[in-house]
Order: structure tokens, then C-alpha cells, then sequence
């Protein structure tokens, strides 16, 4: 089977049994992404598909080769971090880190999501949703965090949604 991940090219002989995140991990050695429940409850394995998020863990790598593939090591280096890489760091938006590769990825998509239009649950008008406190905890409940690092999670996102933002004026 045929991948691209990371904008990398692979190649990989497994069962078709195989969900996407067992790829990742155990085949081609993309660690960042966690396997938490393996139920798709915690959102440790959330990873980018076509640019939506989605959990690795619920879903068969043999239904994604012909997908653009996102983990947490696409997003960006150590030397040229994603803007919510960075604002995690900035704003501590982990403790122990087992989340983080996940909340980040669901973040990045989340925010993709809010640049559309695309209503939540909690949006009071469908039509125009407002980015606030109650849109980034409903758009994140996906993604747990047994830490409990929720406010600075919060923090970054806001922060590097607001960066966006800065920079689409900008340009």
C-alpha cells in the first residue's frame, strides 16, 4: 500500500486490518501520535486527513492512500514550530504530554474549521458562529486531557487563532 504522509512518500506491505494510527506507529515509526483508549474517546490519536481531524485509532489505513496525511511531526520542527506548536509552548498547554500531539493536531483543525464558517454545537447562530471560550471547549471535547492542562490548552488556542487572524489582515 501506497501513503503520503507529511508530504513523504511510503510504502508499507500491511494487513488490511491495520488502522491508520498502528501504521503510523508500528510501521513507519511516526511515534507523536498516541494510542491512548484505542476507542476513539481521548483524542490522543488525532491526526489531520485532507485537513480535517479525525482519530487514528477508528479508522483502517487501507481506506487512506490516496489521502494527504498530518501528524503532529508534519506540523512543523524544532526549529521552525507551527504557530500552535508554539503557542502550546508559550502558554504551557501540557504537563505531561501524552495529549499534546493530539490536542495540537485538533486544534489546528479546529481552527481550519472556524476559518469556514462551519458551526458547532454551541454556536448560538449557524449561520456566523462566534469564536469564544465556550466554541474552543465544545469544538475540543474530543480531546482529553488527564492533566487537567485545559486553561493554558485554551490559552494557546486562542492566542494562535488570534495570530491567524493578525496575519490574513496582513496580507
Amino acid at each position: 500500500m501506497h501513503f503520503t504522509i507529511n508530504g513523504m512518500q511510503y510504502d508499507a506491505d500491511i494487513d488490511v486490518r491495520t488502522s491508520l494510527l498502528d501504521l503510523l506507529r508500528e510501521h513507519l515509526g511516526l511515534a507523536g501520535s498516541k494510542k491512548g483508549c484505542d476507542h476513539g474517546q481521548c483524542g490522543a490519536c488525532t491526526i489531520l486527513v485532507n485537513g480535517r481531524r479525525i482519530n487514528a485509532c477508528l479508522t483502517l489505513a487501507v481506506m487512506h492512500q490516496d489521502d494527504e496525511i498530518v501528524t503532529i511531526e508534519g506540523l512543523g520542527t524544532i526549529d521552525d514550530l507551527h504557530p500552535m506548536q508554539a503557542a502550546f509552548v508559550q502558554h504551557d498547554g501540557y504537563q505531561c504530554g501524552y495529549c499534546t500531539p493530539g490536542q495540537i493536531c485538533s486544534a489546528v483543525g479546529m481552527l481550519d474549521e472556524v476559518a469556514r464558517g462551519w458551526p458547532s454545537h454551541a454556536s448560538a447562530d449557524l449561520a456566523r458562529p462566534i469564536f469564544d471560550d465556550d466554541e474552543i471547549s465544545e469544538r475540543m471535547s474530543g480531546n482529553l486531557c488527564r492533566c487537567s492542562a485545559y486553561p493554558n490548552i485554551v490559552d494557546a488556542i486562542r492566542e494562535a487563532h488570534a495570530a491567524s487572524i493578525e496575519s490574513e489582515q496582513a496580507a
